[in-house]
């Protein structure tokens, strides 16, 4: 039996990045860790370029688990950034909570590190009241394939999508006319392979 097509809606989306600390990143083995680090900060600038609302969260800063990544802040300067003093769960803390309601969006763009616990608990949890969970696979990190994949099997048993970081930027764009140059700047930015389809574009474009 299918399911429902339930698709990404830019007007009805939040992003949330769980997590991407500076110690956390050193855990990530299921990635290339240059690789991986591009596609967060990808998936940053997706946000940005759709204006989702995004909202940055921390956990046990003080300890081994180390600051934000510094570009996720450079990119969200005015986002709500929520370090929770020792919550595991992201959704155990009130006030992070607070800002993913307050984005008035039901649909959650979700990444971080690692997998299957900064990940795994929010996103079940807000299937739990109800939201609509978009799991960015290759922005979520964790010690090997093994335990990702596990985390990203309890994920989709209980409702969670899970997709790149250019399958959401693709879904979320619907349509190419939409703005060519933009998406395909932001591509081309963090797919090298890509800048050679956007430069065959641009020249064989005819001038106006």
């Amino acid at each position: 039996m299918g399911t429902t097509y339930t698709r990404l809606d830019k007007n009805n989306a939040a992003v949330l990045l769980v997590d991407h600390q500076a110690g956390l990143l050193s855990l990530v083995r299921d990635f290339d860790p240059d690789r991986f680090k591009n596609n967060v900060l990808a998936l940053a600038d997706l946000a940005k370029y759709f204006n989702l609302p995004t909202i940055l969260t921390t956990s046990f800063e003080d300890g081994p688990n180390g600051p934000l990544v510094p570009e996720l802040k450079q990119t969200f300067p005015d986002a709500p950034f929520i370090p929770r003093p020792g919550q595991i769960n992201a959704w155990d803390n009130e006030d992070f909570v607070k800002a993913v309601k307050a984005t008035g969006k039901k649909q959650l763009i979700i990444a971080g590190v690692v997998t299957e616990v900064c990940v795994a608990f929010p996103a079940l949890s807000a299937l739990e009241e109800g939201y609509q969970v978009f799991v960015v696979t290759d922005a979520s990190g964790t010690f090997n394939e093994v335990t990702r994949h596990a985390a990203w099997n309890r994920m989709a048993a209980a409702g969670a999508q899970l997709m790149s970081w250019f399958g959401v930027a693709c879904e979320l764009h619907r349509d190419w006319r939409n703005d060519v140059e933009g998406l395909g700047t932001l591509f081309s930015n963090h797919i090298p392979d890509y800048r050679n389809l956007i430069t065959s574009y641009t020249t064989l474009k005819p001038s106006k």
